[in-house]
């Protein structure tokens, strides 16, 4: 069991610079960076920019994994998205994984002043992973259901980079259809549904998921082992590292729910009391984990 951190971006530099070099010293292999504009749970709190904090990383770090959990489809264009992501991954020496997800309503707002259904959402996200898919692949032009690109005659990777994994956030029987047939992993936090559930409640819940998965993949003729599939806890009503114990239990039910990697939340002064944990705590738990054959 992998396991990964959740930075939110809430620390000036100087001060993130540390935080950075300490989560690879820590054992984590895996730290993400959220990409949002607005939220309802940091209202009043400086969340820095994603990809710039990814590429100021990259240069204090020199091998943990960097990624985005996850980029929003809501408000990126497959073009753009490419060259960002392209731009990190030359940048960490291939250390990037793409996360990306739909996005949320707030964040459509926040960036046009619009706002947008569910179903919507849903159909930029598909143009968004074709799109991605068909830079990578080198193609000048690419036509969508609602976002298209053209004219694009620039090389999709820095020279000698690949493409970075592509890991697709999905919940519901469309999304998890889409990660079945482009992802190259999965991630959940179980979605809104998990707001308010207890423990037992929010396992129960990804075992339905995870198995909703396969069955999907099934569906599109692909073998369900083939998908690198990430949990990040903490986002329902209980605190999974409250100890070093609860989260060891929470390693254990994700690995039994199939989970290849485990996200937590990174202690930040931003996180809340609802997301909260100590430093100590983490670290103990980590390493405990990270030392389980």
């Amino acid at each position: 069991m992998r396991v990964s951190a959740l930075v939110l971006q809430s620390q000036t530099w100087p001060s993130a610079a540390d935080t950075w070099r300490a989560i690879e010293s820590s054992g984590v292999e895996t730290a993400y960076v959220a990409d949002h504009l607005t939220h309802p749970r940091l209202t009043g709190a400086w969340l820095a920019d994603p990809w710039t904090t990814l590429a100021a990383a990259a240069g204090v770090t020199t091998r943990l994994r960097l990624g985005t959990l996850v980029a929003s489809a809501v408000f990126r264009t497959p073009a753009t998205l490419a060259r960002m992501a392209a731009t990190v991954q030359d940048i960490s020496g291939g250390r990037f994984v793409l996360g990306l997800g739909a996005g949320v309503a707030l964040d459509g707002i926040a960036d046009r002043g619009q706002p947008t259904e569910q179903a919507e959402r849903h159909a930029r996200f598909v143009d968004v992973v074709k799109g991605l898919r068909a830079v990578w692949a080198g193609e000048r032009s690419h036509e969508g259901q609602v976002l298209s690109f053209g004219e694009l005659d620039l090389l999709p990777q820095a020279p000698g980079r690949d493409a970075p994994p592509l890991v697709l956030a999905g919940h519901g029987p469309q999304g998890l259809a889409l990660v079945a047939d482009e992802g190259d992993g999965w991630s959940t936090y179980g979605g809104p549904a998990v707001v308010g559930l207890g423990r037992s409640e929010f396992w129960a819940l990804l075992h339905r998921q995870a198995q909703a998965l396969t069955t999907a993949c099934e569906r599109a003729g692909r073998d369900p082992a083939t998908l690198e599939r990430s949990v990040l806890v903490g986002y329902a009503a209980y605190r999974p590292v409250e100890s070093v114990a609860s989260f060891l239990d929470e390693a254990a039910s994700a690995e039994a729910a199939g989970f290849d990697e485990i996200c937590l939340y990174w202690p930040t002064e931003v996180a809340g009391a609802a997301l909260a944990t100590e430093l100590a705590v983490v670290l103990e738990a980590v390493a405990q984990v990270a030392a389980r054959p």
